[in-house]
């Protein structure tokens, strides 16, 4: 199991690099096409954050994920339980 794993990991690093280094190259062929709008990157960035919270929280109502009761994730986690 730890090699599918590791095989896995191996697998997504590669697809990074890959994808880093064509990103790498097209925005070095195209820079003189992207610098004008270099200045409006900001608001890219403010219009970016709703959509991440939607997408990393999969919309509202779902940050308990699932546990209806008892101590949030990470609470409590760490002291003994009395006997």
């Amino acid at each position: 199991m730890a090699s599918t794993n590791n095989l896995k990991g191996v697998a997504v690093m590669t697809g990074v690099a890959i994808a880093a280094a064509g990103l790498f190259f097209l925005l070095r062929e195209h820079w003189w096409h992207i610098l004008p709008f270099a200045p409006y990157s900001i608001y890219l960035l403010f219009l970016a954050c709703p959509l991440m919270h939607l997408f990393m929280h999969h919309g509202h109502g779902a940050h308990q994920h699932g546990e209806a009761s008892g101590p949030a994730q990470g609470e409590g986690a760490s002291a003994p339980k009395p006997r």
